[in-house]
């Protein structure tokens, strides 16, 4: 049997928009679009949930939020979900983890004193750690001593700016304190080359994570000047915070309460307060970030060419979610707007059966739940009855959608740190009432709020969703018929595991 071999490349915080295949004006990525024109890319492909371990759970269980319930990062995933590392140890492989997977185990079987239970989140289960942060980022700052780099008392004080003015604050032209041939993308980079060295000659998976473009949005020489913040687009926002802060009270809350020093180290003030042109420098910085790991993924393509290992690895590229940019005066990966959820998707499959698709784009709606079944499918490998996700492989080989393919996307998100933190401003809600589920088609975004009103975008009419129809007269029919798309939705994608099953007469039987 031919050796196959899959490289899953997981990014953090890239924006689906932020590719050149897909017309966009500034970024240049040589190496992933290289990649597209031998593989398939997914314009309308959508993480489930936000921000990094309820969208991680999503792709590497292949279940909705609303079934693997890891809601936010920090809450614990039920030990009983099976995932992909899993998965592919049923079919005789040793998945590897360069990077992380932002995964809390489940209190009922870890003792209560694991130190797992003191951070964002650890590794998942089943895969096998090759070159992970740890659980502080301790083994990438010790890799940077055993450089002989002196670190800083407090070590991320490494992506301040270079020659930092004390008065200076937020997005910066300047270049971070670290050198590229010392910065996390580069270690990353070096984990994953490492591990493929170890695994010639056998048939192998890795996930090869990386942290960025995810804040500090501070750059290494050169990449912090490689783009000109003038190019850069303006933001998508109304034309002040406190107008756009009107469209609903949960957007109010972030408006009003983003921190700049959460994405700067030295940044003051809230992220709203942030004028066009800081706007367009942090997209500068955000895109030289990109085109840092995409210099890096040259080299691992690269190391595959000179190996030989090209032709017999399959390559898929994505991203755990988005990121605002300053989109709707806001910051980071939150709420329920497009920036946070629409994600990159690459599939270059190496068989001659997709040799009829290659360099194509693929305008149907695909979901983050579909990567693990596209994985399984590639390899051969059956798809867990609960998954929610489908493979993507007849669009790689066959150049259409599948039968019954969903004509809408679906994410969801829940807020109840604002419940946890800051329970004088939870909106009025309790713990389990702050959550959102989107259904969205190439028309209309219907947003359903477990405890508050609704809201109905019009796409057609208002493509930047700056502007709530919800309730209006004219559009009563088409939300409703949004909402019980969801309710269709959620009916559909219960909780299925053992439902396949039946007991008879005759015994167990499986109809699955």
């Amino acid at each position: 049997m031919k050796k196959k071999n899959v490289l899953l490349i997981v990014v953090d915080q890239w924006r689906g928009d932020c590719l050149p295949m897909l017309g966009h004006p500034v970024v240049e990525t040589p190496h992933i679009a290289a990649l597209a024109a031998e593989g398939v890319t997914f314009k309308r492909h959508y993480t489930q949930a936000v921000p990094c371990g309820p969208g991680r759970a999503s792709l590497l269980t292949g279940l909705y939020m609303m079934n693997h319930r890891a809601v936010q990062n920090t809450i614990p995933l039920d030990a009983r979900h099976t995932n992909l590392a899993l998965e592919l140890r049923k079919a005789g492989y040793d998945p590897a983890l360069v990077g992380y997977t932002t995964t809390t185990p489940d209190p009922r079987v870890t003792a209560h004193a694991d130190p797992r239970f003191t951070v964002l989140g650890a590794d998942m289960q089943g895969w096998r750690p090759v070159g992970s942060w740890g659980l502080k980022m301790e083994a990438y700052f010790s890799w940077l001593a055993a450089q002989g780099y002196s670190l800083p008392g407090n070590p991320w004080d490494i992506w301040l700016p270079q020659d930092l003015d004390p008065d200076e604050i937020g997005a910066s032209r300047k270049p971070s304190r670290i050198p590229a041939r010392l910065s996390d993308t580069t270690w990353f980079t070096e984990r994953g080359i490492d591990y493929l060295r170890s695994a010639r000659g056998k048939p192998w998976f890795l996930h090869l994570g990386y942290w960025r473009p995810h804040p500090p949005f501070i750059a290494p020489a050169p990449y912090h000047a490689m783009y000109d913040p003038a190019r850069c687009p303006s933001p998508v926002r109304a034309a002040s915070a406190r107008a756009e802060a009107q469209q609903h009270p949960l957007l109010r809350y972030y408006v009003e309460n983003i921190q700049r020093n959460s994405f700067f180290q030295n940044g003051q003030g809230l992220g709203s307060a942030m004028d066009d042109a800081e706007v367009r420098q942090m997209r500068a910085t955000y895109y030289g970030l990109m085109r840092e790991i995409d210099d890096q993924l040259g080299r691992v393509f690269g190391y595959l060419k000179e190996t030989g290992q090209w032709d017999d690895t399959l390559i898929v590229l994505t991203s755990d979610h988005g990121e605002q940019l300053g989109d709707h005066h806001l910051l980071g990966k939150v709420g329920y707007f497009d920036q946070s959820y629409h994600i990159p998707m690459l599939v270059r499959d190496p068989s001659r059966a997709a040799d009829g698709t290659r360099g194509t784009l693929v305008d149907h709606f695909t979901e983050a739940v579909d990567t693990m079944p596209t994985l399984l499918d590639w390899l051969g490998r059956p798809t867990p009855r609960a998954c929610d996700g489908r493979s993507l492989l007849p669009f790689v080989r066959e150049g259409a959608a599948p039968a019954r393919w969903r004509t809408e996307v679906h994410y969801e998100y829940d807020f109840r740190d604002i419940f946890y933190s800051r329970p004088e401003t939870a909106l009025g809600l309790e713990m389990d009432e702050c959550a959102l589920a989107v259904v969205q088609d190439a028309h209309y975004k219907y947003v359903h709020f477990a405890a508050s009103a609704p809201l109905f975008f019009d796409l057609r009419r208002d493509p930047q969703q700056l502007n709530s129809v919800a309730g209006q007269p004219e559009y009563a029919a088409q939300q409703l018929v949004c909402a019980q798309k969801m309710l269709d939705w959620r009916l559909l994608h219960a909780e299925r595991t053992l439902t396949g099953y039946a007991a008879s007469p005759e015994g167990l039987r499986s109809r699955g």
